[in-house]
């Protein structure tokens, strides 16, 4: 459903800004929760600018998946990543010769940066003693990172998938190495090498390579003003007529809770609750410097998160003062529930995209690939944006509600969700992450073998009316199937995904009629 809707402008070719957070819940924005105990101005005044869409989802409920999805627009589950994160010292994911969205820009005459938090890996060069080591996530303790050479450049990484220009961190913030990365090195060397960050709640990173004098409470302000003078230096007669991508993906409100001084204490609950509103100030600064250069009434601005809110927030505590971040959806990040990964999304385009608009209808973060190439009227190769469906139409009003029909969701675990119009079926017996029931944690014998839920009558999934409805179990089954054995789930030539030795998540298969195609 589309609502508010008005008559705009034909599509003509903008400057686009993608502001993703991290972390943060779709009941975090204030104009988008009735009760909300944080405040969000500056986000709130975006969404009176924008079309909201009230069903946008992540394709997965962590990190990494999602980032992948967003420049790629195929499902991380087709990579090697069938579940989980990368860490800081992992290797790429994104595979060499895979188009992404920045080359896609790119090859259209856009300047193109991403700005702030990759985790998508990196190819970093291993100390001549290191060269045949099998650890390549590099865990916290594991000592890994002491056997990285810091003086090396890094191989494949933004700049090489398309960015012209990358400034950041290699991870989440609460990973190692502690240290920001302009294009492909360091900007200073991690000289301390069992560092670690300090959130104000007292709780502590993983220990690794560290800068001299990095902190966590340091980070917004600095990927903050790196993203204002990206804007000012690619507006006006800098531009030299190029259009500009920028790519700003937000280490927060996500752990390490770090908000700086100013923000300490300003939401009178907590200390996630202080780094949202200072992470909502953040993108407010990035939104004035696009007005201050003449170039916010033809960019396209979209902001997003990557997944639902963190457990870090301290559920418990705010649902006791009445904010719940996840907005009435059962679950937090990590999990198939909706509080997993339904996350806000607002676009605004001022005169082709109606202010105020909303609309109801099924998005997923990896649909930015397809309406990045409809906006271009470019074609997409079989080989590239495999699971991405443009929702340009309805930002236009050519249409009244997005294309499309199906969501296709999944846990840290990488447990499967099917959306399709009511129905939503869970291919597993648990949350597929942190919330109960646990998978391996809390006990599930004599569950049913999967989820479905009415989310027209049950948005809230506190019923599995699986029994009820077998033949709609049958029916989203098989279609998963094909999704998977097809190596896309849209239009178009037949693809592979990337094999591994076992992967557990899809044993359901063979509890499905066959697929329309073989395998």
């Amino acid at each position: 459903m589309l609502v508010a809707a008005q008559s705009v402008a034909p599509a003509a070719k903008p400057n686009i800004v993608y502001i993703l957070a991290d972390d943060l819940g779709y009941g975090d924005v204030s104009a988008l929760n009735p009760g909300n105990k944080i405040k969000t101005p500056q986000i709130d005044k975006l969404i009176a600018e924008s079309m909201t869409f009230t069903e946008a989802h992540a394709s997965s409920a962590v990190c990494t998946p999602s980032r992948y999805s967003i420049l790629t627009g195929r499902y991380n589950w087709r990579s090697t990543m069938k579940e989980g994160v990368l860490g800081g010292f992992s290797k790429p994911l994104i595979e060499s010769g895979r188009m992404t969205v920045a080359d896609l820009l790119k090859d259209h005459g856009y300047d193109t940066a991403c700005i702030g938090k990759w985790h998508l890996g990196m190819g970093w060069t291993r100390l001549p003693a290191a060269k045949n080591d099998a650890d390549d996530e590099a865990s916290s303790e594991s000592g890994a990172g002491q056997r990285i050479d810091f003086t090396k450049n890094i191989r494949r990484g933004p700049t090489t998938v398309g960015f012209d220009y990358f400034f950041g961190i290699s991870a989440s913030l609460d990973m190692p190495p502690y240290a920001f990365i302009e294009d492909d090195h360091v900007t200073a060397l991690p000289t301390i090498l069992r560092g670690r960050l300090i959130g104000v709640d007292g709780k502590q990173t993983g220990v690794g390579p560290q800068v001299p004098g990095f902190e966590a409470v340091d980070v917004l302000p600095t990927l903050t003003a790196k993203a204002v003078d990206y804007i000012e230096r690619h507006s006006g007669s800098n531009a030299g007529g190029k259009r500009f991508f920028l790519y700003l993906a937000l280490p927060t409100p996500h752990t390490p809770l770090a908000p700086s001084k100013e923000w300490l204490g300003k939401s009178g609950l907590n200390a996630y609750a202080d780094y949202v509103m200072e992470t909502d100030d953040c993108i407010g600064k990035v939104l004035a410097a696009l007005k201050k250069n003449n170039v916010a009434g033809n960019t396209l601005v979209v902001l997003a998160s990557d997944n639902g809110c963190s457990p870090a927030a301290n559920f418990p505590f705010l649902l006791a003062h009445g904010h719940d971040p996840s907005a009435g959806r059962r679950g937090y990040k990590a999990d198939i529930y909706d509080g997993g990964h339904r996350i806000p999304l607002l676009v605004r385009w001022p005169g082709r995209v109606a202010a105020g608009a909303r609309c109801d209808g099924f998005v997923c973060l990896g649909d930015f690939m397809a309406t990045c190439a409809d906006l271009l009227k470019a074609k997409l190769p079989d080989n590239a944006g495999e699971d991405s469906v443009s929702f340009l139409p309805v930002l236009l009003n050519e249409a009244k509600i997005t294309a499309r029909q199906v969501l296709v969701e999944s846990s840290i675990n990488g447990s499967f969700g099917l959306r399709e119009g009511q129905w939503k079926l869970a291919l597993c017996p648990d949350s597929g992450g942190w919330s109960f029931p646990r998978p391996g944690k809390d006990n599930t014998d004599g569950s049913p073998r999967f989820q479905l839920f009415d989310v027209s009558s049950d948005p809230a999934e506190k019923t599995n009316v699986m029994s009820q409805h077998l033949e709609i179990v049958q029916r989203l089954g098989r279609l998963m199937r094909d999704y998977i054995i097809n190596g896309r789930s849209t239009p178009g030539a037949l693809q592979k995904n990337t094999p591994v030795k076992s992967w557990q998540q899809t044993k359901w298969i063979e509890e499905f009629a066959p697929a329309s195609h073989a395998e």
